[in-house]
């Protein structure tokens, strides 16, 4: 079995290639070993040092989902990410990990002249208002965040 491992950014969209490529050089170990996993749909644990990557990790395959759905009209109005975060990391995995990459991956398909889908994320927690919690039944993100509380 060889060692080569195949272009760890080959599949994603052009405008995610090109929205990773403009923030970092590289994949990271974490990212390069999972995504071919994520990519063809396999149970995925991913365990490695703080700031190494495995959020990104995690999502990215969901975010290059959601906009090729969305670019072809496909994407429903259904969850399908739930993404569980200690209350520790909920605000910078939301912003860092989620909220920036689909601002800027929409400014990159805005310069090449596509309109940027709306996928909607959405926090909830013990502390979200029964008037949201409502809206999110109505209107369900297509991405949820959540805590193991909230969860529970």
């Amino acid at each position: 079995m060889s060692d080569h491992i195949q272009d760890p950014l080959s599949g994603f969209h052009p405008a995610i290639v090109r929205w990773f490529q403009g923030r970092f050089q590289a994949p990271s170990p974490p990212q390069a070993r999972g995504w071919p996993a994520i990519r063809s749909g396999q149970d995925t644990l991913i365990a490695a040092p703080t700031g190494s990557g495995k959020t990104l990790a995690a999502f990215l395959w969901s975010l290059d989902s959601l906009v090729r759905q969305a670019m072809e009209g496909t994407l429903a109005d259904e969850t399908q990410v739930l993404y569980v975060s200690p209350l520790k990391a909920l605000s910078n995995d939301v912003q860092r990990n989620l909220a920036q990459p689909l601002g800027e991956i929409g400014d990159i398909l805005r310069e090449t002249g596509m309109d940027p889908p709306e996928i909607r994320v959405l926090v909830r927690t013990g502390d979200t208002p029964s008037a949201q919690r409502q809206a999110m039944v109505r209107k369900p993100p297509h991405i949820l965040v959540t805590t193991p509380e909230s969860l529970y």
